[in-house]
This record gives C-alpha cells, structure tokens and sequence, in this order.
C-alpha cells in the first residue's frame, strides 16, 4: 500500500458509524469477525458501535449498544462464543419491533450495521435494509 492509498484508508469512514452485532447461535469466529470491525472501523476513521445480545439489543437500545474503543476488542481473540452476546429476539420480526432498531441506530447517529451470524440473521437484516427507508420515513 503506498503512502497515498494508506492516508485514503485512514479517512474512508470518517462521518460514518457502524454499529456491529452478532445474531444466532455461537460459532468459531464471531469474536474475531467483531474484532476486525472494530479495528478495520477505527483505522479508517469510523465510529464504532457493539450491540449487545444482537438483534434483542438493537431493539432495546439503551446500555445495549456501546461504543467500542481499540483496546476494548484487545483480548478477545482467544475467547470462545460471541463476547457481545447474542439472543432471539421476537421482537425483531415484527414492523414494530424493527421501527424501534432503526430509532435506536438514527438516535447515535449509526449509518452502518455488520451483522454477524448464520442465514436467519442475515435474512433478518436484509429484510431491514429493505424497509429501511420506509421505517425513517415512520420515525
């Protein structure tokens, strides 16, 4: 990477957040797939955002969802499961519950969301990213 291409990295996120979260069963690499955003968001200017206890927690919103630091992704690597927690969340599947996600991201200023998990979680946020506009338009 050439000096150039390294200073463009370092500002592709600036004005963004990501919120990240993980969804489903536990599986060898969530922790490190978390810890790659984290540390991918950061280097290129990003906030970044856990949700807690997954797709539940970007419903409840509040401690659920916390910013990340550099340092708080350091010893995670080696740890089994998913460190931010992950639950089934009823809640997520219905409109309602999904206006309610989307009031939590707009609230913190999260333009961006990387799931993590299996095909129902990811089923889950592609059915979120295609209400998203609809359900701004409802807040």
């Amino acid at each position: 990477m050439t000096h150039e291409e390294h200073h463009a990295a370092k500002t592709l996120g600036i004005g963004k957040a990501i919120a990240v979260l993980t969804s489903g069963g536990d599986a060898q690499g969530m922790n490190a797939a978390v810890r790659a955003v984290v540390r991918v968001g950061i280097f290129t200017g990003a906030r970044v955002f856990f949700v807690h206890e997954g797709y539940q927690g970007l419903v409840d919103g509040g401690d659920h969802i916390k910013e990340a630091t550099w340092e708080s992704v350091s010893m995670m690597l080696q740890l089994g499961g998913t460190v931010i927690g992950s639950a089934r969340c009823k809640d997520f599947r219905e409109r309602e519950g999904r206006l309610r996600a989307a009031y939590n991201l707009v609230k913190r200023g999260i333009t961006n969301l990387c799931v993590i998990g299996g095909d129902g979680s990811l089923t889950g946020a592609d059915t979120f990213r295609s209400e998203w506009s609809d359900l701004l338009s409802d807040l």
